[in-house]
């Protein structure tokens, strides 16, 4: 019973969960038990090491003199890589009564060599580990996403004609409503006219465009229920070879059109059919209508296993074109030349995905002149709608609807000097959200004017980049924490214990190296390409920022789908033991960075 209660344990933890029966067989039986008392040294600096240790009751820490290294716990073993660089680099020390099963160094070495895969395991670096588990969850969750139904793609509205309508007043209506097919209604039988059939029936028929549109339609459609899953539905194209299927609902009611484009689009980015009905949107509630499928796409693409990095972007790069349509929509024709509308914050950075906190502000050219009560009237309204569309207001008020986010150019540039020589913390933030915007609709120019002027006027000092980056250390990261993973009631606050340090530190390097990119991954790059940080602590960021990212999505949707309110917090109890294993590596990661950054900036020195 011992030796299959012994099996069980062992082959519950990563990366042992892989290995054959045969080196199971090994382990189980090489194993040995060790008590230790509360306080004990387990290993130290001096010791060589001499086991695996696999904790089956109790807490250990890893120390570095005071500093806490890491803490293990039940079900987590230690120290693989003091034992295969036979050397050890900190402190072990039982801070509860623990009690291990210990494995000998020779017989783990043995191990590695008889099992490539194991081996490799212990050789990756954080990033390559990071990368091979989002590998895993992608092929899990790829299966998830088989299940999209035909009502989750873009479905073009259903318009109807009689037969006897022109084919002239039947092509204005396409025209009007950026359409490429229409359904037409002969005595109840719907048919469908696509722009295909113009020409290759009306054109080389040599048909007056005064003809009913019955003479172009196909009818006998096939259909397809909304609820139908979408493969099915593929399949039904594939086997009639047809581009479109009508879409009915359980009340056999007409709701749509599925087109092979908006089909293969769906499987392929969902993008391309969110794009489109941005782009075809009429007004302010067709526009609403399509940022309220935002979420869906992101849940669809984050179940395909695309990642969360490039959701980001994609989504970001919609949320973009929604507010550029609204601008469009909504704006004074004065404005749509002579303005920048920008968005800053994640929304600039391109890393929000889902709803977040508007962050965006106005700048006016020098040369605009414009009625200060339509201004006034026209930000007020447009925050209001983006908040309609489910887009919060900015605690901070750093919105449209707030004066002092819209500013002429100079004032803009006049606002800058004052925040760089105020060097604060209000100003500095303010610098920092400047630095971080994208501008999404009018002149770009003028935000590109902006940003030259910022980095023209901070001075070439270490004094201001070392106050600016100094926030990257305002919030501890977690290390000591692993016990029960909690740093408030509401669980681990993944931004402020690692997303926060790496985008500020990132930031902080980028504008003192003049990089305009606003990206955080793109900034990491080009900080690699300069040679201020090197290839492995770069690549290690980025796969740590991505999976805190992944992490957060992964929990918000969650609590979406019990319909709750999202947060930067996530529950690790939840987590899987692999899952916890790589959050200690990228916590260390951001730790790592903090202390490249106090270094770089002399941190430990200011005041």
């Amino acid at each position: 019973m011992q030796l299959l209660e012994q099996k069980s344990f062992i082959k519950g933890i990563p990366p042992f969960d892989k290995i054959n029966q045969i080196i199971l067989d090994k382990v189980v039986a090489n194993l040995d038990i060790a008590y230790f008392k509360k306080d004990e040294v387990l290993m130290s600096k001096a010791d060589t090491p001499l086991f695996l240790y696999f904790i089956i009751k109790g807490k250990v820490q890893e120390r570095d003199e005071d500093e806490v290294i890491s803490l293990f716990c039940h079900h987590e073993f230690f120290d693989a890589v003091s034992l295969i660089e036979n050397h050890l680099k900190h402190d072990f020390i039982a801070i509860d009564e623990s009690i291990c099963y210990i494995l000998p160094r020779d017989i783990f070495i043995e191990i590695l060599h008889e099992d490539v895969s194991f081996e490799q395991y212990f050789f990756q670096s954080i990033s390559q580990k990071l990368s091979t588990n989002k590998a895993d969850e992608q092929n899990q969750e790829l299966i998830n996403f088989m299940v999209s139904r035909v009502k989750d793609a873009y479905l073009q509205k259903p318009l109807i004609v009689d037969c006897k309508l022109s084919i002239y007043n039947c092509v204005l209506l396409m025209k009007d409503e950026s359409i490429d097919s229409l359904l037409v209604d002969k005595d109840g039988d719907i048919g469908i006219v696509t722009d295909s059939d113009f020409r290759e029936k009306f054109i080389l028929q040599r048909l007056s465009a005064d003809e009913n549109i019955g003479k172009l339609a196909s009818f006998g459609l096939i259909g397809v229920d909304a609820n139908e899953f979408l493969f099915n539905a593929q399949l039904t194209m594939t086997k009639h070879n047809i581009k479109r299927l009508i879409v009915k609902d359980s009340e056999q009611n007409l709701v749509g059109v599925l087109d092979q484009i908006s089909l293969s689009s769906f499987f392929a980015s969902h993008t391309y059919a969110i794009s489109n009905e941005i782009e075809v949107a009429q007004n302010i509630d067709d526009l609403r209508k399509v940022s309220e499928k935002l979420i869906r796409v992101t849940k669809a693409l984050f179940a395909k296993g695309v990642k969360v990095r490039y959701i980001s972007k994609l989504i970001s790069q919609l949320n973009s074109k929604i507010f550029q349509k609204l601008f469009l929509l909504t704006a004074p024709k004065q404005l749509l030349e002579y303005s920048a509308l920008i968005v800053m914050g994640s929304e600039g950075r391109e890393e929000q995905i889902l709803k977040t906190d508007q962050d965006n502000a106005l700048i006016l050219s020098d040369n605009l002149q414009i009625d200060k009560e339509d201004l006034e009237s026209f930000t007020i309204s447009f925050t209001e709608t983006l908040i309609s569309f489910g887009y919060p207001k900015c605690d901070g008020n750093i919105m449209i609807s707030n004066p002092k986010w819209v500013m002429s150019e100079s004032d803009f540039q006049k606002k800058i000097s004052y925040w760089v020589d105020l060097q604060n913390s209000d100003g500095f933030m303010n610098l920092a959200i400047i630095y971080d915007a994208m501008s999404v609709a009018g002149d770009s120019r003028l935000l590109e004017n902006i940003k030259s002027y910022l980095l023209k006027h901070i001075e070439p000092s270490n004094v201001f980049f070392s106050h600016f980056a100094r926030a990257s250390l305002s919030f501890e990261t977690p290390l000591g924490l692993f016990s029960d993973f909690v740093s408030d009631e509401n669980g681990l606050d993944i931004k402020k214990g690692g997303l926060f340090a790496i985008v500020h530190g990132v930031r902080s390097l980028s504008i003192e190296h003049k990089i305009l990119e606003t990206n955080t991954v793109i900034r990491l790059k080009k900080l690699n390409d300069l040679g201020v940080i090197d290839r492995e602590l770069s690549g290690d960021l980025i796969e740590s920022f991505t999976f805190f990212l992944n992490l957060r999505l992964s929990s918000n949707l969650n609590h979406l789908g019990r319909g709750e309110d999202t947060s930067n917090y996530i529950d690790p109890k939840k987590l899987s033991k692999i899952e916890k294993d790589l959050l200690k590596d990228a916590l260390k990661i951001v730790d790592q960075f903090k202390k490249f950054l106090t270094y770089h900036y002399k941190l430990n020195l200011l005041g």
